[in-house]
């Protein structure tokens, strides 16, 4: 089954941007940094999404982030399937910090339970033959709408998402152009999707 192992932030100064992101979330190896200056502009068509088990949890990383500089895109908030809330890092990704559970069961903290890495696409069916003849197997599938990969023990599951549904969940305009400032490192190999992601062969990425 492949996996992926890390995503990689393309980001104007890695130095701020890693110290961001420990404070926020305390993220480790699944979350990488590299310097760039790729032109973009508006929505990257890409979302990160934290899961964790309970609403206290959501409350509590998205005070971090929002301490550590972040913008707010939607308040935390309860709906139909959970709580949840949206930021952007200054480096301009989208986080998605959400719990299936309406209810706190404990103390807060500040566990991870899962990251998620959704790709906005123009044309969902198209993208999911694509990464399903680049060895990914589908795990959920909702026609034209949305696809869920299942990607094994890797610490970042995936998931595509029609590019102006997943900019209306973040909360922004779904225009953008220019660089994704996203590279995704897994064992599927090196090659770029038909919407623009890139990916590289975990095993060959250097270390950062």
């Amino acid at each position: 089954m492949e996996t992926i192992e890390y995503v990689t932030l393309e980001v104007a100064d890695p130095t701020a941007a890693e110290s961001f992101y420990t404070t926020a979330f305390g993220l480790g190896t699944q979350l990488r940094l590299r310097a760039s200056e790729a032109p973009t502009t508006g929505f990257r068509g890409f979302t990160l999404s934290l899961v964790v088990s309970q609403p206290a949890d959501v409350d509590a990383l998205v005070d971090a982030a929002v301490e550590a500089g972040a913008a707010t895109l939607k308040p935390a908030s309860k709906s139909l399937w959970g709580y949840g809330g949206v930021v952007q890092a200054p480096d301009g990704t989208i986080w998605q910090i959400a719990s299936s559970s309406k209810k706190d069961t404990g103390p807060a903290t500040r566990q991870i339970d899962e990251i998620v890495l959704l790709l906005g696409i123009e044309d969902v069916k198209a993208g999911k033959q694509f990464y399903v003849d680049h060895g990914l197997a589908v795990a959920k599938s909702f026609g034209s709408k949305y696809v869920e990969f299942a990607t094994g023990s890797g610490p970042v599951k995936l998931a595509l998402y029609k590019r102006r549904g997943l900019a209306k969940v973040a909360g922004v305009s779904p225009d953008g152009t220019g660089s994704h400032r996203l590279v995704i490192g897994g064992d599927a190999g090196s090659f770029t999707d038909p919407d623009g992601f890139a990916w590289e062969a975990a095993a060959s990425a250097p270390t950062p």
